[in-house]
């Protein structure tokens, strides 16, 4: 097999064009070519006025032929790499122990779908429901202001990221495929067949509700089993390993290897473990708001006169700048076609996300526009970013009339510094409901400076970006967790043998894809120690 790269056509190419380019850059060895297939598809809209895909395609040829290939130096072809994934432990007959997961996120899910995979019987405790019930819950949230702290967008089966646009790329290093294995048991269990070779894979919501069912019946069926409302209040240590867990029914469980895959927002967790001494330090993080337009305005700036081409979709965007005040701003977690969610775990609080469907069609587009913060901006122990978070999210609760409705303001008010009283041509669509306020209070005042500056210079990267009526809904502080439960190269805590922190809580990912990617490297990790 050789692998071409930068195969370039024009957006509307007929299907024979790319067989025809393959074999124009293989020129005389083409003849023995026996297929090939699409690996990766995107397309570069950099002239809008001629956008265009780019390929990589696999090409099955004769070893003779690849070997000729090779020796004729063809400009972009190489040999295609082994993608496939290789077990690297198989369970013993007999287990002293089983591995334990806390959390059943995209890291926690991995995590145990790689160690049942490998006969290990892993036990999955999940603080939240199944993902039937955890959506009946989170939309009580955004429907009636109904707020369950175990049962919402952070907590329960699938983690946050089942309420989101199912992004499922990242721009981590991944030399050993592992995003191929994501890919292909999320096809598997139902995911188009589309996000093996589309540039920027995604999902969204509703599929992902029934994918995750289908990989917890593959990880029972082999024998693992899934414990839901099984909330860990501590974890028993002796001598610095790990001697077994808490619940907090107060069943004790056995076990020497715990992957902790819990989310951003386990705050209990994290002081729990921070009280028994596990080495945790505080990180930097970002907040900000969530910004919608029509999403016909980003299709139009970005794609020109192939807004709406079935093969490009809605258009997305990634926006940084970098403020006088020496604070940076960007954009995150673009959701094109989607809507502002309801997002905290605790009571008294605001929280703002971004979820799209598969078909991302609907009217708004979504993302956070967000301002570093680092330790420095909350001097104290490790855990004091969690109460910078929590300082906002009640204030945003409060300007939104303390009910869980969320405070906004148009971008025109909120660059002249007035308060909004209605909202214009955007309508918000965070639900339980926005009230127009000023959000000049929502953030720390160098966070609304280096905002109040970034829009205007966004403005001049995406045409209509600072339109008066664009929305600013309050507040968007989870981007990412604001402490690292620190491991050492054999996934361990540093100073906790047999913890293995893992994923986004530990601030070992972000995103689906990723936190993906590094449950399989820790589920590998406890398996050589379980087998050592």
């Amino acid at each position: 097999m050789l692998r071409l790269t930068e195969l370039k056509l024009p957006l509307d190419h007929p299907p024979e064009a790319l067989e025809a380019a393959i074999r124009d850059r293989l020129g005389a060895v083409a003849r023995s070519m026996t297929g090939f297939t699409v690996y990766k598809r995107s397309y570069d809209a950099r002239r809008r006025t001629a956008i265009s895909l780019i390929y990589t395609v696999d090409v099955e040829l004769p070893e003779a032929a690849s070997e000729q290939a090779l020796l004729n130096n063809l400009l972009h072809v190489a040999p295609s790499p082994d993608m496939e994934y290789k077990f690297v432990a198989r369970a013993p007959a007999r287990l002293k122990t089983r591995p334990v997961i806390i959390g059943f996120g995209p890291c926690g899910l991995f995590a145990a779908l790689i160690l049942a995979q490998m006969g290990f019987a892993p036990i999955v405790l999940e603080r939240g429901k199944a993902v039937r019930e955890r959506t009946r819950d989170t939309f009580g949230l955004w429907r009636t202001s109904k707020l369950d702290t175990e049962s919402n967008v952070q907590f329960g089966e699938g983690g946050a990221g089942t309420f989101s646009d199912g992004k499922l790329y990242s721009q981590i290093k991944d030399p050993l495929h592992y995003g191929r294995k994501v890919m292909h048991e999320f096809v598997l269990a139902g995911a188009p067949e589309e996000i093996l070779y589309v540039s920027k894979p995604h999902i969204g919501t509703f599929r992902l509700v029934s994918m995750v069912e289908k990989m917890r019946a593959t990880i029972e069926s082999l024998g693992g089993d899934i414990r839901f409302q099984s909330r860990v209040v501590d974890v028993l240590i002796d001598a610095g390993k790990v001697r077994g867990l808490r619940l907090a029914d107060g069943e004790e469980l056995a076990c020497e290897h715990v992957v902790l895959a819990v989310g951003h927002s386990a705050r209990d967790t994290f002081q729990m473990l921070y009280d028994r001494g596990v080495h945790i330090e505080a990180k930097p993080f970002s907040i900000g708001f969530r910004i919608e337009h029509p999403q016909s305005l980003i299709d139009r700036d970005r794609f020109g006169k192939f807004a709406g081409h079935p093969l490009l979709g809605a258009a997305d965007y990634k926006l940084v700048h970098h403020c006088r005040n020496q604070r940076s701003v960007y954009s995150f977690c673009m959701c094109p076609g989607g809507t502002v969610v309801a997002a905290t775990s605790e009571a008294g609080q605001v929280v703002t996300n971004g979820m799209s469907q598969y078909s991302r069609n609907e009217r708004n587009a979504n993302a956070g526009i967000v301002v570093g913060v680092t330790p420095g901006d909350y001097p104290g122990n490790a855990l004091a970013g969690i109460e910078f978070q929590r300082h906002w999210e009640r204030q945003a609760f409060v300007l939104g009339g303390s009910d869980y409705r969320a405070p906004g303001q148009s971008v025109g008010d909120f660059l002249a510094r007035r308060k909004s009283t209605a909202f214009g041509s955007v309508q918000p669509s965070y639900t339980p409901g926005v009230v127009p306020t000023d959000l000049s209070t929502a953030l720390p005042d160098y966070a609304v400076a280096a905002l109040r500056e970034a829009l205007p210079a966004f403005e001049r990267q995406l045409k209509g970006f600072a339109m008066d009526d664009a929305l600013l809904t309050g507040v968007e502080t989870r981007t990412s967790s604001p402490i690292r439960i620190v491991r050492g190269r054999d996934y361990q805590s540093i100073n906790t043998r047999g913890l293995y922190p893992a994923g986004e809580g530990a601030a070992y990912a972000g995103g689906i894809y990723s936190a993906a990617i590094d449950g399989i490297e820790v589920a590998q990790a406890v398996a050589l120690a379980m087998t050592a």
